[in-house]
């Protein structure tokens, strides 16, 4: 086992600036990771203010138990259910929401997770270790067109196909069981690549958002945090990929818009519909200094929106 990692949390004053937190208010981390956010989230509550963190990787809960704060409830849950997370904590409606979304550092660096091709270890990927599908079982099984499919989709990689016919020719001689098996295998199917990318890269993050159901953890995730809110309440996300950027960008454009009605019907202006969400300010991205000593943070992009 590789030695635990120092997490940098991105974007942490921004963030919890951004909730513009109420001493005796309650508020969700609904990716815990290693607890920066929440830690910041404590320092700002008074005596009665609350916090509720969720997280599915039980590395992450251990480290929360550790935190032995009152004020604090921890619960072992992905954010996609987390509705019924808050109605387990006994909140009701809270006042903010943060979301930190995908893989964290400590994730990446134990490289028995298999997270990274830097280590050669056991390709898991799982960020539920107690459950689910391994990426190695998943490329056991998948056929060509499902495991082109993901690489394209969700690793926007050109040369998917060729990568899905080399594992899948692979697999007939022994299983791709290891990151180093897999990240050799990619490097033989991709011709170029951007000068300083490894070729492996694009794979495993698709492999790694598709066994996690990232994108799906997200969308489900996103209508429950604004129903969940209490008015003025604020959701702030902040994402680390375009794919799920621009499904937090869609959903609150499309909150911050009232639905639409047929023309010409006798309604009071009272009685139109409104908004559900304002969108608060412009995207926040890491400053250049918060860069140079995080390198991980050059592609966050924090949004921020207010229940109306």
């Amino acid at each position: 086992m590789n030695a635990p990692a120092q997490h940098l949390t991105v974007l942490l004053r921004e963030a919890v600036e951004a909730l513009a937190i109420k001493p005796a208010g309650v508020y969700v981390d609904a990716t815990f990771g290693r607890g920066g956010h929440s830690r910041a989230i404590l320092e700002k509550l008074g005596p009665n203010g609350r916090l509720l963190a969720l997280d599915r990787d039980p590395r992450a809960i251990v480290a929360a138990a550790a935190i032995g704060d009152a004020r604090l409830k921890v619960l072992h849950r992905p954010f996609a259910e987390l509705g019924e997370a808050v109605r387990e904590a006994g909140f009701g409606c809270v006042d903010g929401v943060l979301m930190d979304i995908g893989v964290s550092s400590p994730q990446l660096d134990e490289g028995e997770r298999g997270f990274s091709f830097r280590f050669d270890a056991p390709l898991d990927m799982r960020m539920d270790t107690t459950q689910g599908e391994t990426a190695a079982e998943w490329l056991a099984r998948a056929d060509v067109r499902d495991i082109t499919q993901v690489v394209r989709d969700y690793g926007e990689e050109r040369f998917a196909f060729q990568i899905a016919k080399k594992i899948v020719a692979a697999r007939s001689e022994r299983p791709v069981a290891t990151t180093g098996q897999l990240a050799a295998l990619v490097r033989e199917a991709v011709r170029t690549r951007e000068p300083g990318q490894d070729p492996a890269t694009r794979t495993f993050q698709a492999l790694r958002i598709h066994i996690n159901q990232e994108l799906e953890q997200l969308a489900l995730a996103l209508p429950q945090a604004r129903d969940m809110l209490n008015p003025q309440g604020r959701l702030v996300v902040i994402s680390f990929h375009s794919l799920e950027d621009r499904i937090v960008k869609r959903f609150m454009r499309d909150e911050a818009v009232p639905d639409s009605l047929p023309k010409n019907l006798p309604l009071k202006a009272s009685q139109l519909p409104q908004p559900k969400l304002r969108i608060i300010g412009k995207p926040v991205k890491a400053s250049d200094a918060e860069v140079g000593a995080n390198p991980r943070a050059r592609s966050a992009v924090m949004r921020v929106a207010e229940k109306c």
